[in-house]
């Protein structure tokens, strides 16, 4: 079993820069990380926010956030290096012109080889904070996905399938209920599937890939994340070759 390493008490962001240039930062993101300072964060958990300052490279603040991942998803995260980069990347992810792969791995998996997952969520219980549920009344969301091989899980051996998923929208948890709803939940998922809280192989959901239109006469700029280590003995019993 692979499970992810625990996370250190000082994180160095430099070895996990991807890509850089005058606007904006594409960092990977380690998993068990969160982003920023929660709500109900534990005494002395460390956030990605609190680091950022290894990332000025000659300006005066330090980068902020354009987007979010969850806690334990790992991957590509978009950094914004000021105000307006900030505003005109904001504006590119609420208007959907942001392309985000994620690569997951999935219990069982889907029959067919490729579809398209559309069902609403909205928030399964207020004083549950960000879960949420698949819900008639709530917001249109839509998930893209292949199936990129098969295999059987080396812990469980039980079938498993590895997908790349592409969220049309972006809600909260949007791939993880949508995979749950579907019948095919993420593996390790402690929340929506059957992952244990704590231990066990972490949740096998990657940010792979962002493709980001940045400037209108340029060509969009294309960032992919390396695979992390908990994710790699799944994968490769589903065909990847790393």
């Amino acid at each position: 079993m692979t499970t992810v390493p625990a996370p250190s008490p000082a994180l160095d962001l430099l070895p996990r820069l991807l890509y850089r240039d005058g606007l904006m930062l594409v960092i990977d993101k380690p998993a068990g990380v969160p982003v920023h300072k929660g709500p109900k964060a534990a005494a002395g958990e460390i956030n990605l926010e609190q680091f950022f300052d290894q990332l000025t490279f000659g300006l005066p603040r330090p980068p902020a956030l354009a987007h979010r991942l969850d806690k334990d998803t790992s991957g590509c995260l978009v950094l914004g290096r000021h105000r307006k980069a900030l505003e005109a990347l904001g504006k590119l992810f609420k208007q959907g012109k942001v392309g985000k792969t994620y690569w997951s791995v999935v219990d069982g998996g889907p029959a067919a080889d490729e579809g398209l997952i559309d069902l609403p969520l909205g928030r399964l219980d207020p004083g549950r904070g960000w879960w949420m549920k698949v819900d008639d009344e709530g917001q249109a969301s839509q998930t893209r996905w292949r199936v990129m091989g098969r295999g059987v899980d080396p812990d469980a051996g039980s079938p498993i399938a590895w997908l790349a998923m592409e969220p049309l929208t972006g809600r909260t948890h949007q791939l993880r209920v949508h995979c749950s709803a579907s019948g095919w939940p993420i593996v390790g998922d402690p929340v929506y599937g059957s992952g244990p809280r704590s231990g066990g192989p972490g949740l096998q959901l990657h940010a792979r890939e962002v493709v980001v239109p940045l400037s209108k006469n340029k060509d969009p700029i294309r960032v992919e994340a390396p695979v992390p280590v908990h994710m790699t003995d799944r994968l490769k019993a589903c065909g990847w070759s790393g």
